[in-house]
């Protein structure tokens, strides 16, 4: 189980990065935390990896403090912060045995292992390759086959695929949905996309506060609304759920089944074009925090 209780983090005298968080899932499977800029994604994230240390409050995974027990938490965790890069005058295989030796393989097992993690990630073919000739998806690749390398059964990734092309975004999801059969990944993303396809668990933080946990449909319930319904239609009313109106004129309405099929009967009589789909976690983001997630640019927490 990953446990934190009343965890809060401080820097100087500006508000409180993390307040009081507080809640328990299983060390298992993708959990995703997402927010906008600033939401205090990274701090959360850098205390459960042992990098920062708490103002308040207590974390633990599989039991194990991230405080009191930080060195023998180190050794079950591997880390890809958002900034990591491939070490450019190596080749790949070159790049994943410096990392293994630094973690204290000896230089046979080193090999064995990064060879075996390049295969799994089909990367024969560039293990001989210097990684600054790589794209930016393979440079990415590479930088998982490390963390494979290792066989740390916690991983954390901060943001893995920002900058990243559509195609080396789907390629590294295809790569974090086969890592999380046997490491539990803890992943921060602003792609609600990301969040929404590959985790079993989402928590949606916003300027340090916890406002939802669980599964896509655990949080449908907390927001109270499982359909949302989008149109041109400007006097169109619900008698239940919210309606927000968009930048472009369109109105969207997160309700109820029952008031969905209502709203449908009446935009179909009126010979409105309109849609209607499941709640998105964008819809729900957006319900709980007030705010769309991508309204600023986003940069380094």
């Amino acid at each position: 189980m990953l446990v934190c209780k009343g965890l809060t983090k401080r820097y100087g005298k500006n508000p409180n990065a993390l307040e009081s968080i507080d809640f328990s899932i299983p060390s298992k499977g993708i959990f995703a935390l997402i927010g906008r800029n600033g939401a205090g994604k990274t701090t959360l994230a850098r205390i459960l990896a042992t990098e920062l240390i708490p103002s308040s409050g207590s974390a633990s995974i599989d039991g194990m403090d991230v405080v009191a027990d930080a060195t023998r938490l180190r050794e079950q965790i591997a880390i890809l912060p958002q900034e990591a890069r491939a070490i450019p005058w190596l080749t790949s295989k070159q790049s994943i045995v410096s990392y293994l030796l630094y973690r204290g393989f000896s230089l046979g097992e080193s090999e064995e292992r990064a060879q075996s993690a390049l295969a799994r990630l089909d990367l024969q073919d560039y293990e001989n390759k210097l990684t600054r000739i790589l794209s930016g998806g393979l440079k990415r690749k590479v930088l998982v086959a490390t963390i494979l390398a290792a066989d740390s059964r916690i991983v954390f990734v901060d943001e893995p695929t920002t900058g990243l092309d559509p195609i080396s975004r789907a390629d590294l999801w295809k790569v974090l949905e086969e890592l999380k059969k046997e490491h539990f990944v803890f992943l921060t993303t602003h792609y609600l996309e990301e969040a929404e396809k590959l985790a079993d668990v989402i928590g949606i933080l916003d300027s340090g506060k916890l406002l939802g946990l669980g599964s896509l449909a655990e949080l449908r319930k907390q927001a109270g609304y499982q359909y949302s319904i989008r149109t041109q239609q400007e006097d169109v009313k619900t008698k239940e759920g919210i309606a927000i109106r968009g930048l472009d004129g369109s109105v969207q309405i997160l309700t109820t089944e029952e008031e969905a099929g209502r709203l449908a009967e009446k935009l179909v009589k009126d010979k409105a074009r309109f849609s209607i789909n499941p709640t998105s976690l964008e819809d729900i983001f957006y319900y709980l925090v007030k705010k769309p997630i991508e309204e600023e640019n986003y940069e380094e927490e």
